[in-house]
């Protein structure tokens, strides 16, 4: 079992691990601020089951706008909301959503720093079937690339849940990402969350290479981190789940604890997680990295496994790409 650092995660290795999509997270997230503040609204785009707004929808009807195959209609409709009071979330595929609407949501949520929660669901390349149409894979770049958007990735439904409720607090624009796939829940109500700080899931002695992931990717992450234990090599594993605004304190603290970082992300490795942490190393902390992550690519059709070990974001990837990092630093 990879220990605990302070307890923040389960047995990883449990068999009868709970598995849930972090959709689900959302929407009961999102039913649970409906009932907190009668401020929160809801609108989809004709996706409601699908993005879990349902739950919203048949607690809350008069709160709820179905737009329909609509999605830059209900940008621009949540933006006037978002200035008048209200808390709206929107939810649709992360493809159409902030994909098919980047352009409205710069202009009519960002601009006017409108306080809008953006749910951009089935992303990554485990949506799986569906294929690249339906992969949203460059989402976190155009959305962290936007002024006054924070963008938060959850690791497992619980958070989702958490990072949920947690924006509805916060004023301004937020881009929330969610997967379609069932995936396991390996955090509890008592792990720390809060936007815009970054955890540390797992710490070996004496680390060498860090792990930065964020998304269902951190257990993958967490299981390398074992499997290279088991190897004689040492790591620290860090829960990045808010990519905008980074937590540089944190992120600086572990990168000088060791010789190297990996970024770990269900993403293209350009603008990406990986992007946003050579960035702030760069400026404040040069250091040797490796990127799991889409390498330039579209995705294709296949299980999410499948498509997973293809495309090397599973943990054996995650522990090659270690090893090739501590082979680049003792050249």
């Amino acid at each position: 079992m990879v220990k605990k650092e302070s307890n923040l995660v389960k047995n990883l290795f449990n068999k009868e691990l709970e598995q849930k999509p972090t959709r689900d997270g959302y929407g009961k997230g999102l039913l649970e601020a409906g009932k907190k503040d009668k401020n929160v609204v809801a609108l989809c785009a004709d996706l409601t089951e699908s993005t879990r707004t349902h739950l919203f929808a048949e607690a809350f009807p008069e709160r709820f706008f179905q737009v329909g195959v609509a999605e830059q209609n209900m940008v621009t409709v949540a933006a006037g909301l978002g200035v008048s009071g209200k808390v709206p979330f929107i939810a649709s595929y992360a493809t159409f959503s902030p994909g098919r609407a980047w352009e409205q949501i710069r202009t009519t949520i960002c601009y006017n720093d409108s306080n809008v929660k953006i749910a951009g669901h089935h992303a990554g390349i485990s949506v799986g079937p569906d294929g690249a149409t339906h992969q949203a894979l460059e989402d976190i770049a155009t959305m962290r690339a936007l002024p006054n958007m924070r963008v938060v990735v959850p690791c497992d439904a619980v958070e989702a849940y958490k990072a949920t409720m947690a924006s509805a607090h916060i004023h301004g624009p937020v881009y929330l990402r969610f997967g379609r796939e069932k995936t396991p829940v390996f955090t509890t109500s008592d792990t720390p969350f809060l936007p815009g700080r970054a955890e540390i899931f797992y710490q070996g002695a004496k680390p060498t290479i860090a792990i930065v992931a964020c998304g269902s990717l951190v257990y993958e992450a967490l299981k390398a981190a074992q499997m290279l234990k088991d190897e004689g090599i040492s790591c620290i594993v860090v829960n990045n789940h808010t990519i905008k605004p980074l937590d540089e304190k944190c992120l600086l603290a572990v990168a000088r604890k060791v010789k190297g970082v990996v970024s770990v992300e269900e993403h293209q490795v350009a603008g990406g997680l990986g992007s946003a942490l050579s960035e702030l190393f760069a400026r404040k902390h040069p250091m040797s990295m490796e990127f799991v992550g889409m390498q330039d690519s579209f995705g294709e059709s296949g299980s999410p496994a499948e498509l997973l070990e293809k495309y090397g974001l599973n943990a054996a990837g995650i522990v090659k790409a270690v090893k090739r990092l501590k082979k680049k630093n003792s050249a």
